[in-house]
């Protein structure tokens, strides 16, 4: 494969790999857990909230690009919700920090780099063969 395609594939595989990152924080937006500080006890028995993920995109040796997962730091964040049964006595919960603004800015960038790099692909088989074509 030539280097032109590879990097191109590199950057196709990211951009899937950050809206695949973005998909999973918005489905789990809503996916409260106790806070760190509530009791063993209450820790034990209900799940932690969701640990959001971000995409960090970076080049690699070669050209390319390669797409690097890490969680969010802070992950979660204090929201108020009294009904929770894990709910601290000020009724405090741990909310995932998702910021949904951020997540669909994240996803339309993943459409557009996956969409361009298609088009490097697309221009280069073309450029390839009116070159096969003028040998011929």
């Amino acid at each position: 494969m030539s280097s032109i395609l590879s990097i191109a594939a590199s950057g196709m595989l990211a951009a899937s790999q950050r809206l695949e990152v973005s998909a999973e924080n918005v489905a789990n937006v809503n996916s409260d857990g106790p806070l760190p500080t509530a009791t063993p006890a209450t820790q034990a028995r209900y799940p932690a909230a969701y640990a959001p993920q971000r995409v960090d995109q970076v080049a690699t040796a070669g050209g390319g690009t390669c797409a690097v997962v890490a969680n969010v730091q802070p992950s979660h964040v204090a929201a108020y919700d009294p009904t929770a049964p894990y709910a601290d006595p000020n009724g405090q919960v741990a909310a995932p920090n998702v910021d949904l603004t951020n997540e669909a800015v994240q996803q339309l960038t993943a459409r557009y780099a996956f969409a361009f790099n298609a088009d490097v692909m697309r221009v280069y088989a073309k450029m390839m063969q009116s070159l096969v074509d003028i040998t011929s």
